[in-house]
């Protein structure tokens, strides 16, 4: 088989098995080598890189396919079907007979991999990611790699950067009678937190007309503010996909929200990138090697997703795509991390994936929309009952990780109560749900706490020894049907859950607090997003400590043995709309070295020396914390012993 792949190496396409069965039609290898120099990873051996990209076709007429916006819209071929073709990137090893059978796929984040710097502990190469893993230094811990897993990454979002390793998807544009549709939108343009420090502004959409008729622009300061509308010689078109301010020159404040409505023309049939997942894991899985299948000999099937990918995988769960056109259930397990509550802006016309909802930027795009959690409730605005798992016989089992970040800004409480949080809601047995107690969103390895456009320091916590310790759970609940550890979330029953303004954080000198938390509203249009009247939903927040920390949630040696305050949340400092909240940031104040030093600064928190005689004393503290979690399976034990050499080095403790 290696060989067979080895000779696709200029990129010719090779049939599929069984086309009108697998629906992914062709598969074309680019390259096929060894990862990381050929270096062992346990009883997998080595393993190597196989690149390419997948062809496929849908039936516009298949049930399975009917939820894909505009599908019947789109250009189709010979048989009738619509066509697409998406990036494909296989970590497989070179002797499938010694892999585990387990098929890990990651959905990209912006085109991007995090598995490796996100999970793994590897350095980043670029944007936050390892899009181009080659080295050993690329594969961190290699977890899943000394587990034998083959990991595999193909696109999904229409839109993402494919440059330096990005994952993509090429889709067709929704046409009526032959020709594209034209149709207003909105777009919220960001000065400097999500977007450019200054104009030009770049368009999602390609406009229609190079005149200004039909649009409009405004500006804001802030989310809750009237928007001001800019008259239509202050801005112009650079190009149909550009936006400029008048006079050249014109600069935005920094976090100015720009909101642009405007006629866009020729939008993608988004939807497919579910489809996509779907059919590529499906053939993956199932189709013989002898029809191309890079991957032969796998039994099961695990998903991942983090932020954006995690939103992702819950609606691909939602809308009904965990079940492929032959009626197999493509995911087994699924673990979506910093999803928060929400879904994704992709499966609509004129969708924007890459829009994520804040109490600052993006807050008016429908990313959130009943039902959030995995347990059955009903909507008590609109009367209707629902949950994220269908109960259809395809649902896979569900780990859902969140930090308290998602809780201030995502609405993860609503994973776990009704949505007015007035009662817990317990999790049917498929499914569990976890905080990463005072952890925050963009939490990963050495992480900087410089303050950047935040008014405090930014939390250096890591979620990702959380993570490994749930996925090796997922696997094994997978595979051996062993039970993951129970849900470790704040409840209403014990006082752990609370309304932002209730959360007993102490005052502490020099740190600007949060007070309230993104809201979640019900938006009738995404173009012209007034909010529903009536009721809305209420997300809730983690209670603290006294010295700040999260009480609930799985507390990592950090937050049970700690050394500062973490938090969830930060604020927007000037020149930037200070007191907003500062997108997904957390906030991080370490305890003074002593208790004269505590006094002089007004303190409340007992210092270091104060808790720790010594750094034994705090070492034999962070031993015990790390030996608790892992015996109740949320730390493995070799993320106990980093724990404990870096306790026995910080100088922090005397």
């Amino acid at each position: 088989m290696r060989s067979i792949l080895a000779a696709l190496a200029a990129l010719v396409w090779l049939p599929a098995a069984q086309p009108a069965a697998a629906r992914v039609t062709a598969v074309a290898i680019r390259a096929v080598e060894p990862f990381a120099g050929g270096a062992s990873f346990g009883p997998a051996g080595p393993y190597e890189r196989v690149i390419g990209s997948a062809r496929g076709e849908l039936d516009p007429d298949d049930p399975r396919n009917a939820g894909i916006a505009d599908l019947a819209l789109a250009p189709r071929n010979a048989r009738g079907r619509v066509e697409y073709e998406t990036d494909l990137f296989i970590l497989r090893p070179m002797e499938p007979g010694r892999g585990s059978g387990v098929l890990l796929y990651e959905a990209p984040n912006r085109g991007r991999k995090f598995l490796f710097n996100w999970v793994l502990d590897a350095p980043a190469q670029a944007g936050q990611a390892v899009n181009d893993p080659r080295s050993l230094t690329d594969a961190g811990t290699a977890l899943p790699l000394r587990r034998g897993h083959t990991l595999v990454w193909s696109g999904w979002e229409a839109d993402a950067l494919r440059q330096n390793g990005g994952m993509g998807i090429t889709v067709p544009v929704a046409t009526r009678d032959g020709r594209p549709i034209v149709a207003r939108v909105r777009d919220e343009l960001v000065s400097a937190t999500r977007g450019p420090p200054e104009a030009p502004f770049f368009l999602t959409f390609k406009a229609a007309r190079a005149d200004q008729a039909g649009a409009g622009l405004t500006v804001r300061r802030r989310e809750a503010d009237p928007p001001v509308p800019v008259p239509a010689s202050g801005w112009a078109y650079g190009d149909p996909g550009t936006l400029r301010l008048l006079p050249d020159g014109t600069r935005p404040a920094p976090g100015d929200l720009y909101t642009f409505t405007y006629e866009a023309t020729a939008p993608k049939v988004l939807g497919i990138g579910f489809a996509a997942t779907r059919d590529v894991v499906a053939y993956l899985r199932h189709a013989e090697a002898a029809g191309g299948n890079p991957t032969p000999g796998l039994r099961h099937a695990l998903a991942l997703g983090l932020s954006q990918s995690g939103r992702y995988l819950r609606d691909f769960i939602r809308q009904g795509f965990n079940q492929d056109e032959e009626g197999r259930r493509v995911f087994d397990g699924v673990l979506s991390h910093i999803a928060g509550a929400g879904g994704i802006f992709l499966n609509a016309r004129f969708g924007q994936p890459s829009r994520t909802n804040t109490q600052h930027e993006d807050h008016l795009y429908p990313e959130n929309a009943f039902p959030f959690s995995a347990a059955r409730l009903r909507d008590p605005v609109t009367g209707a009952s629902g949950a994220l798992l269908r109960g259809d016989g395809f649902d896979p089992l569900l780990l859902e990780v969140n930090t308290a970040t998602e809780f201030w800004q995502k609405g993860a409480s609503l994973l776990t109560t009704d949505p007015l949080g007035e009662r817990d809601a317990p999790l049917p047995e498929g499914a569990r749900a976890y905080l990463v107690a005072s952890g925050f969103h963009y939490g990963r390895p050495g992480q900087p706490t410089t303050r950047g456009t935040c008014a405090n320091p930014r939390n250096p916590l890591s979620p990702a020894p959380v993570l490994r310790a749930l996925l090796v759970a997922l696997d094994e609940w997978v595979t051996r049907g062993v039970a993951p550890p129970p849900s470790r979330v704040p409840t209403l029953a014990e006082g752990t859950l609370v309304p932002p303004g209730a959360t007993g954080f102490p005052a502490l000198p020099g740190l600007a607090v949060a007070r309230e938390a993104n809201g979640f509203v019900r938006l009738a249009d995404a173009v012209d997003p007034r909010p529903e009247a009536g009721p809305q939903y209420r997300p809730l927040v983690p209670k603290a400590d006294a010295d700040g920390n999260d009480l609930a949630g799985i507390r990592l040696p950090e937050i049970a043995v700690p050394l500062a305050t973490h938090t969830g949340w930060n604020l927007y400092a000037a020149p930037y709309p200070a007191g907003e909240l500062c997108d997904r940031d957390g906030s991080w104040l370490p305890f003074a070295r002593t208790r004269a030093e505590r006094e002089a600064a007004g303190d409340p928190r007992p210092s270091i020396a104060e808790r720790y005689p010594d750094r034994s004393a705090y070492g034999a503290a962070v031993a015990r914390a790390a030996e608790a979690l892992v015996r109740d399976r949320l730390l493995l034990p070799e993320d106990a012993a980093r724990y404990r050499e870096a306790a026995e080095r910080d100088e922090r403790v005397p």
